[in-house]
Order: C-alpha cells, then structure tokens, then sequence
C-alpha cells in the first residue's frame, strides 16, 4: 500500500509543477513593479519611525499596495476611526467588482478559495483574466502559483525597503510619489488600449470639481465615492472596448 503510494505521488505532484513553472513567466512582469513598489514603501514606513518588521506584516496580512501607502499616513495621524473605514472602502471599492466577475472562477478551488479572495489585487485580477494555463497544468493550482508569486514578490520588495530604510538613512521626500506614478501609468495603458475614454475623464473632472470644493486635503474620499456611485449606476456607459 505504501509502495503504491509512493508510486502514485510523483504522478500527483507533476501538474502543480508543471502549473507553478507555467505561472512563473506571467508573473514576471509584476515582480519588476512589485518589489520596487515594495521597497518604497519599506522606505517610506521606517522613514517615519516605525520598526522595519511591520512592512512584511503588512504586505503578509494586509497586502494592499495603495491601502498600505494610505496606512503609513493613517498610522502616522490622530487616530480616527471613521476617516480609516471610509478611506479603506473607498480605495479598495473596486475589489467588490473583481470578487463578483471572480466567482465562476474560484468555485472550484476547494480550500485554496480563501487565499484566492484574500490575494486578489489589481495586477492579480489582471493576470487570473487573461492568462490560460497549459493542459498539462493544474488550472486551479496555475492561478494560485500566480496569486502567491506576487503576494511573494511584494514581501519581499517591503523587506528590502524596510531593512535598506532603517541602516540607510536619506532623503525620502518624494518616494512616496511612486504609487502615483503606477496609477499614472496604468491609466495612461488603458486610455491607448480602449475606445471609451469615458472613466479616465470622468474620473479626472470629478476629482478636479471635488479638489477646488473640498481643497487638497480632504478632497480624496468625496471623489472616491461620487466616482463609485457613477460607476455602480451607469456600468454599461463606462465599460472598456479594446481598440482595434
């Protein structure tokens, strides 16, 4: 009976290695942006005076690129718990989307389910919806192998900030500029691949209309939400078509 076990585990094994070697190429081009991403904010946390350790903690339990930027200021400020649930449900509204348009999807993913929700980011998202395993792969355990390499390369991109931030010490100002920059960019992406420029300009006019009425500091969580409910309301009007 052992025997045959130990026969049978080779055969059982081969399709999750043969799914984490097919994941690992689609998930190069998020470890570029990951673990720089990742050392910024490690930067940016020990910059103002927290322990290097609570980077990886965050990126391990909270993992949550732009909600973790937003952390560092919220952690930073007088406590108010109001103004973190409704900045947390503003930034991360989007993720209720992906969850439903997901549900097909992780139906069949057994115990794996839980992490597969808990790990869906914005470039996760982007990867589960386009990438096609092999037929050789596991399909279930190939979007989990992606899912967890890039939870793995923003640890690590945090660790290597956190622990460069708290024996280098420098200049910081500006860095924080780098989630920006990524959105910029992304934005930049989906405006030359679609034909519907509707959400980029809707988007634009209704923070520029929520920055004058509310100012500078204040004006974030007004426009998340206007932003939301348009979105909510009128989702045919505001869906993509890929240029051709």
């Amino acid at each position: 009976m052992t025997v045959a076990a130990e026969q049978t585990n080779p055969l059982k094994s081969k399709p999750k290695i043969e799914a984490l070697k097919a994941a690992f190429p689609y998930s190069l081009p998020v470890m570029v942006g990951y673990v720089v991403l990742g050392i910024a904010f490690g930067i940016i946390l020990t910059g103002k005076g927290f322990s290097w350790w609570l980077a990886p903690v965050m990126g391990l339990f909270i993992y949550a690129g732009s909600m973790q930027f937003v952390a560092v200021d919220l952690l930073s400020a007088v406590f108010n718990p109001f103004q973190i649930v409704i900045m947390t449900l503003t930034v991360n509204a989007r993720h209720l989307f992906y969850g439903i348009s997901m549900l097909n999807k992780f139906r069949s993913m057994g115990k794996k389910k839980p992490y597969m929700i808990f790990s869906l980011t914005d470039e996760t998202y982007s990867l589960l919806c386009s990438a096609v395993p092999p037929q050789q792969a596991d399909e279930n355990w190939f979007y989990f192998f992606i899912s967890a390499l890039n939870q793995v390369y923003w640890v690590t991109g945090c660790i290597l900030g956190a622990v460069g931030g708290s024996f280098l010490h420098y200049d910081t100002t500006g860095i924080d500029f780098a989630m920006t920059a990524l959105f910029i960019v992304i934005m930049v992406e989906q405006w030359e691949k679609t034909s519907n420029h509707l959400p980029v300009m809707t988007g634009i006019v209704i923070s520029v209309v929520n920055l004058l009425i509310f100012g500078p500091k204040n004006f974030i969580i007004p426009s998340m939400i206007v932003i939301f409910l348009i979105l909510s309301l009128f989702p045919e009007k505001f869906r993509s078509r890929i240029s051709t």
